[in-house]
């Protein structure tokens, strides 16, 4: 309290030798000047430091009003002039009193009108140290309200300078706006103005507003309030609009032009201080990314379609049913057309023609698919009519101008008859869909007929999510009537679905056709949902396959609801704190129509659709359960094998367990077959806790309510989990036949090779080492068998899948030394799998572990022992030469003619096994798990398998020839870089045209999407052709080192570059020398190449690693490549678009996986969060390089090409990233920048950089 007294005494003091010595030196001298320079010397001579805080209060509050006399105001102009005082000080205390006293004052306002013109735009001297800083602050901060009004919890000075004057403006504008007559915002101080008698002041107001706003140094704290407070900003243009509406009411015609003038400069300088940058005279080339001659009115050639690569890259990595994703397509398809449509620099309408066009270009590469367990053309159809319009619906909602643009984008669509013909086996739904606009505007006339394309089906898929209306069907040349066709007698895909909610009761019949037809409607599906969980025991499963049928894979217009009502029917509802025997009877309830839900969802097209929906994690959650309760519960004493028309404990928990391993595991090739130090990093593992994680993320943003799941709620799960990865880690050791595990173990045995050819049951735990072995070899002896020791087990799953890898060790063993023969090897795999197809995920996984260990010696294929390839061995094999050579890869023969294939034991044993199994729908479950286990088994052997895999597959599935060939077309690429480099390069070459003036003219014929993925997806024939973006989009996850990847496209976009650079050069005539007149249209041409082959290598580095590679490409691919490389001669146009193709490359991956702007909080967990810990590091890299000036060992020219463009494409197109940075970092690249003569860049790097960073602008001002 003393203290505070002290302090309040001091004050006072000061004040009134302020006021003391200010009278004094009005005796000294009555002009201002003199008077300034006399009351100047008087302060310091007592000490009082200047500019004084106190002393403009009290000038201020002498003038206004009651010494209000011409000169005291002339000292106040000396004063700020000689910066006794503030000026912002001053005209912030000026605002508060004067603005509202205008009316009795127009004198007052006048003249400070005139020491705004002055003064408004006064800063601090860079660098200087103002004394009595914080008292002026408080004191404007006071004066204005400033903290108050725009929610700043602690002002500092360049938050007090930018918020000063915004003030400044806003409230003369104001006060032109009430002058008017119009009240914008009218407080108690403000009066009733007599309007003609104050119309000088307001037109004089009116053009201190223009001449602040035409400051560059104000212009630059304008666009700071645009971009961190963009709601206040448009407030002021509101403003300014409403200004220019009004002010004819004060003005005379005379003056009217005045008036206009000054508020279309005014305009301008607002939209100039916004876009400036693009006005830069070499920036502005750099931000031009707008393609020439983008239109797609008539023609969407090469140049226009190779911006929009990264669409048909993203829709085929899309089609490969191997890879599931884990966050839906529609939120990163989202993210990616926001992407390019802020780095193409087009319209709305231009990115949705590319968007579409990218869509239809992959329903028609589908054609001739060849065929296999992989996506079919409904899954194509899926991203054209469902996932795309749905990942437009987040974008044009509430936007009248984007949504404008759709529609002017599917008018234009019907100009693209080729890419509209639909595919064979979707002519009727096009040709019902175009009746459908027939019928609607032809007031319902039920006979007419229209013929329709993939156009129809698109609208009609547009229509059903509220993009457009019916008034499409009124397009010019929408509906083509046509009597030609034929009259159906019935509406195929009405009728059934009309009896069924006419209350017809499920029976075989009707849900056969229901299967095969797609509801019309969601109401359909969600009376399905409803007889599923409380329908009879007979309808219940018929339910279940129906929703797994056409409405899933052909009801685009509403396929999202579909896969949603499944995974929740794959949940009967139950409360986490249930107990186990609530959570058994309930799923027991339900196991008839469990297992036909379970059976539907093993298809290769629903595991896709649910991947494509990014409902992996939901599914996987869903299934955990199940797999908990029906593995703990034993199977009936008679049960041999589970049947796909019998229902059993074990058959549920089998598909349930299949589907989850599917999900989790078999997406990708194991870990463990990457380089353990460095693809190993670029290549992420799912793990069920992670899947957990993210599907807890979800649902506690749509329920923060919802209790989260862990792997901990599943304890027989998670014990099974880790006893497999110990028994994949490390070989079997320790085993007594006292283990309960051992003695599960031995009951298989028995029961498996019981009267086998070799001899009887298997005792591989015997306690005697002399008996019962053969050098510690299990042994194979029919004595002593018995009828006990052949029983079946009747134990619950996981006790069955606990023993399993024991089972297989001892009869792999056995096997290997001639106790077990080959074919009883095979059977009684066939007998496990048979009784526990849940048995197959284990053996599998055992299998591909003991592979990589490398103990077991090869067998001889010779058709006695094992099966033998050699019947089609060398025309496989030759088949998959040729279709390498087609995609430019160039890989010799494994296998000479003479040579007798071999295989490792375990795959020998795997191969044998899956050709066991039919091709069988009701086996969709194994074919998913079988495929993926095959090749990554033979990826990881030490020599080539695939060939001989292939050979074995294509003499027992003929229908499926080709793709199993063309999936051995993959194998080359798991071990040898060179072919990995090979196929890279091709893709640039087909999209591109040669990369080098040798290799001929870059105007090749085709080129772009259609030469880089072909016109169609393959052709039948025995050698068919695969272009190399297919092939690549299906083998870029087998590639041994991901970081090499990297570099390959890092290194082809170099020298992409410097060939470009020779052709300008050569092209100019400029002999090694940089023309002044380059910069502009050469420049151009140059850089807008640069990005097709940047757009298309940063393609291929998201889908081969995604954030991961990102993460590579930043922290080690730069830095060697670019940094530590070799310096080249050859010229500084090499260096200048060196630089520039890594600066693209590096902004253009960072754009396709982590965003320009604000993504939805799944993707952005997955994506975007990993930024900042990537982004960061590498730009305190840079710009501890830049401030010290140090010159990396790299082409002339090219560091500095690089920084410049990299931080001008940061800040142009994509300055959500800036704010992460501290300000150490950007204040550094901000100096350095500023010394190579790009102060304009460095200001908007800064202004970028959040409120945290304006003192660090308002300083920068002086640069200016």
């Amino acid at each position: 309290m003393e203290i505070d007294m002290e302090t309040t005494v001091s004050i006072t003091n000061t004040d009134q030798l302020i006021a003391f010595e200010l009278k004094a030196s009005e005796v000294h001298s009555k002009a201002p000047l003199l008077r300034s320079l006399e009351l100047s010397r008087r302060l310091q001579e007592r000490g009082i430091s200047l500019p004084n805080p106190n002393l403009a209060e009290i000038l201020v509050s002498n003038l206004c009003f009651s010494q209000h006399t011409p000169c005291l105001w002339k000292l106040l102009d000396q004063a700020m002039a000689s910066r006794l005082v503030a000026p912002l000080q001053i005209l912030a205390l000026l605002t508060q009193k004067v603005v509202p006293q205008r009316k009795g004052q127009p004198g007052a306002y006048r003249l400070y009108l005139e020491l705004l013109r002055r003064y408004a735009v006064t800063l601090p001297p860079s660098g200087s140290t103002v004394p009595s800083l914080d008292m002026i602050v408080k004191s404007i901060d006071k004066a204005l309200q400033l903290s108050r009004t725009y929610g700043v919890p602690k002002m500092d000075l360049g938050h007090t300078i930018v918020l000063f004057v915004f003030t400044v403006v806003k409230t003369l504008v104001d006060s032109v706006l009430e002058d008017c007559g119009f009240s914008y915002a009218r407080t108690d101080m403000q009066q009733n103005l007599d309007i003609r008698g104050n119309a000088s002041n307001t037109l004089l107001a009116l053009e201190i507003v223009e001449k602040i706003i035409t400051n560059k140094k104000a212009q630059v704290l304008l666009r700071l309030i645009s971009i961190n407070m963009p709601e206040e900003f448009n407030n002021l243009v509101e403003r300014l609009q409403l200004v220019e509406a009004h002010i004819s009411k004060i003005t005379s015609p005379s003056t009217i032009n005045v008036a206009s003038n000054s508020l279309a400069t005014i305009q301008k300088a607002l939209t100039f201080a916004i876009h400036r940058l693009e006005k830069h005279p070499q920036l502005g080339v750099l931000f031009n990314t707008r393609p020439k001659n983008l239109s797609f009115a008539n023609n969407f050639s090469y140049g226009n379609s190779t911006c929009w690569i990264p669409f048909d890259v993203f829709m085929e990595n899309a089609m490969d049913g191997r890879h599931l994703h884990v966050v839906s397509a529609i939120e990163v398809l989202t993210e990616l057309i926001k992407g390019l449509q802020v780095l193409n620099q087009a319209t709305w309408q231009e990115t949705f023609q590319a968007l579409w066009l990218s869509g239809l270009r992959h329903v028609q590469r589908g054609r001739n698919q060849v065929e296999g367990p992989i996506p079919l053309l409904d899954a194509r159809l899926s991203i054209l009519l469902a996932i795309v319009p749905l990942s437009i619906v987040p974008l044009v909602n509430n936007d009248l101008i984007r949504r404008l643009g759709l529609v002017t984008s599917l008018q234009v669509l019907g100009q693209f008859s080729a890419l509209l013909t639909p595919l064979p086996a979707f002519v009727t739904l096009a040709n019902e869909a175009a009746t459908k606009a027939a019928v609607f505007i032809s007031n319902a006339n039920p006979n007419i007929k229209a013929i329709g394309n993939i156009l129809h089906l698109i609208v009609e898929a547009c229509i059903a999510r509220n993009l457009i209306d019916t008034s499409a069907y009124f397009w010019p040349g929408y509906v083509v009537p046509s009597a030609q066709l034929p009259k159906e007698p019935h509406l195929t895909r009405d009728t059934p679905w009309a009896a069924f909610m006419g209350g017809a009761p499920l029976t075989a019949s009707l849900e056969k056709v229901l299967t095969i037809t797609a509801a019309p409607s969601v109401a359909e599906l969600e009376k399905l949902y409803i007889i599923a969980l409380n329908g009879s025991e007979e309808e219940r499963p018929m339910a279940a396959r129906i929703l797994c049928g056409s409405s899933l894979t052909r009801g685009w217009n509403f396929q999202e609801h579909a896969v949603d009502i499944m995974v929740k029917l794959l949940s009967p509802s139950l409360s986490l704190d249930s107990s186990e025997i609530e959570i058994e009877n309930r799923y027991i309830s339900h196991m008839r129509m469990l297992k036909s839900l379970l059976l539907g969802m093993a298809s290769v097209d629903t595991v896709h659709i649910l991947s494509l929906y990014g409902l992996i994690p939901e599914v996987a959650a869903a299934l955990m359960p199940i797999c908990e309760a029906f593995g703990s519960l034993p199977p009936p004493s008679n049960h041999k094998s589970c049947l796909p028309e019998e229902t059993s404990v074990y058959s549920v928990f089998s598909y349930a367990f299949l589907l989850l391993l599917r999900l989790w595991k078999f997406y990708q090739p194991p870990q463990e077959h990457c380089l353990p130090t460095r693809g190993a990093q670029a290549r992420r593992e799912l793990t069920l806790d992670y899947l957990l994680l993210l599907r807890n993320g979800r649902v506690s943003l749509q329920d923060p309510n919802a209790k989260p799941v862990y792997f901990e709620f599943f304890p027989k799960l998670r014990a099974w989990y880790f006893h497999n990865q110990a028994c994949i880690s490390s070989t079997l050791s320790g085993l007594s036949n006292k283990n309960p595990v051992h003695q599960v173990a031995n009951m298989i045995l028995n029961m498996v090779w019981t009267g086998s050819g070799s001899s009887g049951p298997v005792n591989c735990f015997s306690n005697s080492s002399s008996s019962g072995s053969l050098n510690g070899v299990p042994s194979i002896s029919g004595s002593g068998t018995t009828e006990e020791s052949c029983q079946r087990p009747t134990l619950p799953a996981w006790e069955i899948l606990e023993a399993i890898p024991f089972v297989l060790e001892a009869a792999l063993t056995a096997c290997a030394y001639g106790q077990l023969s080959s074919r009883d090897m095979t059977t009684g795999l066939r007998h496990i799998v048979d009784f526990l197809p849940a048995s197959l995920a284990v053996i599998v996984t055992y299998f591909s572990a003991e592979i990589t260990r490398g103990i077991w010696k090869p067998v001889h294929l010779n058709g006695i022992d094992w099966p033998s390839p050699a019947a089609n061995l060398l025309s496989v094999d030759l088949e998959i030469k040729d279709i390498l050579a087609s995609a430019g890869v160039d890989v010799p023969c494994s296998y000479p003619r003479g040579s007798l294939p071999m295989l490792p034991l375990p795959i020998a044993v795997l191969v044998s096994l899956t050709i066991t199994f039919k091709l069988d729908k009701n086996a969709d479950h194994m074919h998913g798990i079988i495929g993926h286990a095959l090749e990554n088994c033979a990826s990881s052997s030490s020599w080539p398998s695939m060939p001989i895999v292939g050979a074995l597959w294509t003499q027992k599935m003929r229908r499926w020839h080709n793709f199993v060939v063309l999936s051995c077309t993959q194998s080359p690429f798991s071990r040898d870089k060179n072919a990995a480099a090979q196929l890279i390069k091709s893709c640039f070459t087909c999209f591109l045209g040669p990369l080098s003036l040798t290799e001929g003219s870059h105007f090749v014929g085709r080129r772009g999407s259609s030469s880089l993925f072909g016109h169609i997806q393959v052709e039948r024939g025995p050698h068919f052709p695969v272009a190399p973006g297919f092939l690549y989009v299906h083998s870029c996850r087998n590639f041994h080192d991901i970081h090499y990847v990297s570099e390959v496209v890092f290194r082809l976009i170099l020298n992409w570059a410097r060939t470009l650079a020779d052709e300008c050069v050569k092209s100019n005539g400029m002999a090694g020398r940089v023309r002044s007149d380059f910069g502009t249209a050469s420049l151009a041409s140059a850089l807008s190449r640069v990005r097709q082959s940047v757009s298309l290598g940063a393609s291929l580095l998201i889908i081969t690693g995604g954030p991961k590679l990102v993460q590579v490409l930043y922290e080690e691919t730069f830095p060697t490549l670019l940094l530590l490389g070799e310096a080249d001669s050859k010229g500084p146009m090499h260096g200048i678009l060196s630089g520039y193709a890594v600066a693209y490359l590096l902004f253009y991956s960072g754009v396709f996986v982590w965003g320009v702007s604000e993504a939805p909080p799944a993707y952005t967990w997955v994506y975007s969060s990993k930024r900042d810990r990537v982004f960061g590091p590498h730009m305190d890299f840079v710009a501890n390089i830049v401030d010290r000036n140090l010159q990396p060992n790299c082409q002339p020219g090219a560091w500095k090409a690089f920084v410049k463009c990299f931080v001008g494409l940061v800040v142009r197109f994509a300055p959500t990233w800036v704010p992460v940075l501290c300000l150490e970092t950007l204040t550094k690249l901000a100096r350095g920048l500023k010394r190579w003569n790009e102060s304009e860049l460095a200001l908007a790097l800064l202004e970028r950089a959040g409120p945290g960073a304006m003192s660090a602008v308002v300083e920068a001002l002086s640069w200016i």
